[in-house]
This record gives C-alpha cells, structure tokens and sequence, in this order.
C-alpha cells in the first residue's frame, strides 16, 4: 500500500448486514457515554464512515482493489 498516497472522501452505499450496524452503534454508544440527561451524542454514520476507512487502510484495500478477480 502506498502509505503516503492523498485520500478522497465517496459517499457510497454499501451492503451491511443489520447485525453489523447494531454493533457499531451500540459500541459506539459505550464509547461515548451518555450526557447528564442520559441522551448518547455521538453520530453512528460518522463512526461507522471511520470505522470502514479503518479496516479499509489496514486490510490493504488498495492493493485489492487492483485486482480485476475481485470485480
């Protein structure tokens, strides 16, 4: 992968399973915590966005992406 290649920002739809996304916002819930009032102020799109980018850039997408068998 190159490590210092600039990157962009896609708006994409992507199929997740439910399971999936109730984990992402229940842990990210747990991450955040819950204010005074006991409402979680956290944006769940916006830590699932982080989380895919994350898992993207560590499994080498990059590199997998410039394989036509994955097509």
């Amino acid at each position: 992968m190159i490590e210092n290649s600039p990157t962009v920002r896609v708006q994409i739809n992507i199929d997740l399973s439910a399971a999936a996304l109730q984990a992402v916002v229940s842990t990210s819930k747990q991450i955040a915590g819950a204010d005074a009032s006991g409402h979680y102020r956290v944006d769940t799109a916006d830590a699932l966005s982080a989380l895919i980018s994350k898992f993207l850039h560590e499994k080498g997408f990059e590199e997998y992406s410039r394989n036509p068998d994955n097509y």
